[in-house]
């Protein structure tokens, strides 16, 4: 706020309390006025209720009296007079800061236990779990929904179907950093409808579904020249590129008909975001611990390998040899 503003709304202020002040006083009653009288101010409702024109009384008058004194001393103490910041200095960044600073104390209390933690040990105890859940219904429930089913165009994250890999680290790295897939539009470079309707019953077929229309052969022709290189020459994707495997029944967009032409004419784009900088590493970690707890995630890759019990070392005794009874013949069980 400017000076000239500032001293405009100082003025308006003190100018509304002082006029105030003067409606008190000549609102009061006066040394001998009697606390009522006949005298009404006129109004008339419902044809015989009238208003007397009687001053204010003490009490009403004083709690007038206090409500100034107190809005005086708020003026005085916080900011209210134009440029003027009160004996305090208080303001509302002030108290933010103040309360996101407490606030962020308190949250490193409750996330230092989990620090430098494995999320697969993380995935196994239930206080982790517990603040994984919360984390993920306050970023994550409004895409891929509150149970994690996913929605179109958002993955399930309970079913062992990943676009980018479903280990630890890769679940880490897709929360942390965020993933970006785009398919591009294929009809021009198919030759058109026909073309689009040639790869449409290839890509069907790839999960058992036939069509009667679109030309197989001419559709397989396409795919290995223009859909191979992402999807594989066996359609079952590419988590490198996030490329969805076609081979299943899983589609993220839809497998409709009509949904999956509309991939294969006009492309898909996805987008999720990088929560890292966000959310700091531990909560990151959390996050991929409940994930991993909904029992999708592929956990096989990732157990380090147990190692080879020690072979103990022979003792003395046992080295010096030991002459026993020759073996018995094997018994013929024959009949």
């Amino acid at each position: 706020m400017n000076s000239i503003a500032g001293v405009i709304v100082t003025v308006v202020v003190l100018v509304n309390i002082a006029l105030l002040c003067v409606l008190l006083v000549g609102l009061r009653r006066r040394r001998g006025e009697a606390p009522s009288t006949t005298e009404t101010t006129g109004h008339v409702w419902d044809e015989d209720l009238r208003e007397l024109n009687n001053p204010l009384p003490r009490w009403w008058l004083w709690l007038f009296v206090i409500t100034i004194v107190y809005g005086l001393g708020y003026l005085v103490v916080y900011p209210g007079l134009g440029n003027f910041p009160g004996v305090w200095s208080w303001t509302s960044q002030k108290q933010l800061a103040g309360q996101s600073a407490e606030a962020d104390r308190l949250l490193e209390q409750t996330y230092r236990p989990f620090e430098k933690r494995d999320v697969r040990q993380l995935a196994t105890d239930p206080n982790a779990l517990r603040i994984g859940r919360n984390l993920f219904v306050n970023n994550c429930a409004a895409c891929h929904g509150s149970d994690a089913r996913g929605a179109p165009g958002f993955p399930d994250l309970t079913d062992k179907d990943w676009l980018w890999g479903g280990t630890p680290s890769a679940i880490v790295q897709s929360i942390a950093e965020g993933r970006t897939s785009t398919m591009p539009a294929w009809r021009a470079a198919l030759g058109g409808d026909s073309g689009v309707e040639d790869v449409l019953r290839y890509v069907m077929s790839l999960s058992g579904r036939q069509l009667p229309a679109g030309d197989l052969e001419n559709g397989r022709a396409k795919f290995a020249t223009i859909c191979a290189a992402c999807h594989g020459s066996d359609g079952r994707g590419n988590q490198q590129l996030g490329a969805p495997n076609l081979t299943d029944h899983i589609w993220l967009n839809g497998g409709s008909l009509e949904a999956v032409r509309e991939s294969i004419a006009n492309g898909r784009h996805a987008e999720m975001p990088a929560h890292l900088a966000r959310l700091g590493k531990t909560r990151v970690d959390l996050l991929a611990a409940y994930v991993i707890s909904l029992g999708g995630a592929d956990l096989t890759s990732a157990l380090p390998s147990a190692p080879s019990p020690p072979v103990p070392s022979p003792s003395p005794a046992a080295a010096t040899p030991v002459a026993t009874a020759p073996a018995a013949a094997p018994t013929s069980h024959s009949p």
